[in-house]
């Protein structure tokens, strides 16, 4: 079956035994995921959270096993069917690989010490019904937690318990959830402050909020306790462990060695670059003066997170006008907001709309405590990232396609290499149409790529043991000299610095996704211009590769050719 390349026109095709079974998998995922299903913007499990225990874990590995075995018996109806049983089968298939380590993720960002929390941000907050939802859920939150603590101490039982580092950070984080200006008590604040919220409810967040608080702090001296004496001094987990990793996050094999080879002359080339910007925004500057000009520079400024949050919604309302010449992207996907996030730990991200589009898509930024003042120049790009045409472009797309993918294709299944591969993709694709031409916004531009280059040698140097590149002095990573390699290349604040740095050694294989994504993206790109030569459309590459959702990388290519 040949795809349109049209969001808006083509008949549907009609749906498949193997869309049936994907279909039902969604369903059945997130009967035993309900935070999940907010997160995605379904309805009907508003108060409930994942378990969080062991028997969760075997409930979602013997869901995945079930769904292996029936996808196995099924034949593909036509390409689209095709795709999907490839794709369903890689990316279950690694999770069930990662279920038989018997580790329980712990990190800085993106593990259940994150989530249980962070699910709150995407709740609604408008009518008491909504507020009904958030108070049960705080109810629940105690338990979840203690689910979650059960399976770090069944994870250090099997032998496999996070780096110290990483367990201090989340015990930082968990105390600071109950502080007094901690996230529970600002919720707190906020529903006395609702109109919609009476005072039986209030008090019932207000009860809710203070659990929610005790439970994180009891949390804190759990990790402190039963896994901190445990945990291991050392951060990297070896190459075993990376080569999976790097397979979960990619959704494709790649040779470590080669790869980490590349980024070294990746990172090179990109500082050459910036050396030419330099030279562009004042002759015979370094890299790092011309960082001083910009920074110097009154309208490049910002001061405060409110001018912070309008000017990144101008200017990705400006992208969304702009990109509609290059991309398909009508109504309701050309809506995106702009956030401050309520928390401080120092992260950019976004998430997705919900899958009726009333909820939209949001791009938030996690500020820093004391941090206030922002230049332009340097975060152009990550709006570009972050919105259009970078993750918003890209899922709202998969998600608009309802004529041809099932719920699990277009707003399930995530591949970090895939998504973020595509996003930096897309920082180079706005440097190529001429929305970078200005030298301090291409410089910046420069600086994240740069960034996700420099963590490319970083992340899998460390974690597999290779040695440190000449230029650096050769020899063993460890945790300083590591540090002092990113503080060389990562031009952001010191606390996005220490952040990312926690990030890379606790998250392993993520990070390099991005730039090795984009390389393969790139790869794919090329391999079509070459073969189609004067006949190929650029936009209807890229409209016809993002309608198919996110897939490992391998399945990508293989759908593509």
């Amino acid at each position: 079956m040949t795809q349109n390349t049209s969001l808006s026109e083509g008949a549907a095709r009609t749906p498949s035994a193997i869309d049936a079974l994907a279909e039902q998998y969604v369903t059945d995922y997130l009967a035993l995921h309900p935070d999940t299903a907010t997160e995605l913007g379904f309805a009907g499990h508003e108060s409930e959270y994942s378990d969080f225990s062991p028997a969760g874990a075997r409930a979602d590995d013997e869901l995945n096993a079930r769904l292996l075995a029936d996808l196995e018996a099924l034949e593909p109806a036509d390409e689209t069917d095709r795709v999907t049983k490839a794709a369903m089968q890689e990316r279950i298939g690694l999770e069930r690989e990662i279920h038989a380590t018997g580790r329980t993720e712990l990190n800085n960002i993106a593990s259940p010490a994150q989530g249980i929390r962070a699910v709150f941000d995407l709740m609604p907050t408008d009518t008491a019904e909504h507020w009904e939802h958030i108070a049960g859920r705080l109810e629940n939150l105690p338990a979840a937690l203690a689910g979650y603590t059960a399976s770090l101490i069944a994870s250090k039982e099997s032998g496999h318990v996070a780096a110290q580092r990483q367990i201090d950070i989340v015990i930082e984080q968990a105390r600071a959830h109950g502080t007094g200006d901690g996230f529970f008590p600002g919720l707190t604040a906020r529903a006395q402050e609702a109109d919609v919220v009476d005072a039986a409810l209030a008090e019932r967040i207000r009860s809710g909020a203070e659990a929610g608080a005790q439970a994180y702090r009891d949390f804190a001296d759990a990790l402190e306790s039963e896994l901190r004496p445990h945990a291991p001094e050392a951060d990297a987990v070896g190459i075993e462990h990376y080569r999976l990793a790097s397979r979960v996050f990619l959704g494709a094999e790649i040779d470590l060695e080669e790869t980490y080879r590349w980024g070294q002359e990746e990172l090179a080339r990109l500082i050459a670059a910036q050396e030419a910007d330099a030279e562009r925004i004042k002759p015979g500057a370094t890299i790092e003066e011309a960082r001083a000009v910009l920074d110097a520079d009154p309208e490049r400024a910002l001061k405060g997170t409110d001018a912070l949050r309008a000017w990144m919604q101008r200017l990705s309302d400006e992208a969304v006008a702009a990109m509609k010449e290059h991309f398909e992207i009508p109504a309701p996907m050309d809506r995106l907001e702009c956030m401050i996030a309520p928390t401080q730990e120092g992260g950019i991200y976004y998430t997705g709309p919900s899958d009726d589009f009333s909820r939209p898509g949001r791009m938030w930024w996690s500020v820093p405590a004391g941090e206030d003042e922002f230049t332009t120049w340097a975060e152009t790009t990550t709006v570009y990232h972050e919105g259009v045409p970078g993750h918003h472009l890209q899922v709202a797309t998969a998600m608009m396609n309802r004529a041809n993918l099932n719920l699990w294709r277009r707003s399930f299944c995530w591949t970090s290499g895939h998504g973020e591969g595509w996003a930096l993709y897309a920082e180079r694709l706005m440097e190529e149409l001429g929305f970078l031409d200005d030298p301090g916004d291409h410089l910046g531009m420069l600086d994240m790529q740069r960034m996700r280059a420099a963590r490319v040698v970083f992340d899998i140097g460390y974690h597999c043991g290779f040695e440190m590149p000449e230029s650096e002095g050769g020899g063993a990573w460890d945790p300083e000299r590591g540090y002092a390699f990113l503080a060389k290349h990562l031009n952001i604040s010191e606390g996005q610095r220490r952040f990312e740095f926690t990030r890379y050694l606790g998250w392993p294989g993520q990070a390099p996704a991005y730039k090795v994504g984009q390389r393969i993206w790139e790869q794919i790109r090329a391999e079509h211009e070459e073969r189609e030569g004067a006949d190929f459309d650029l936009r209807a590459f890229h409209t016809r590769a993002l309608k198919l959702g996110s897939m490992g990388l391998d399945t990508l290519r293989d759908a593509l050719a």
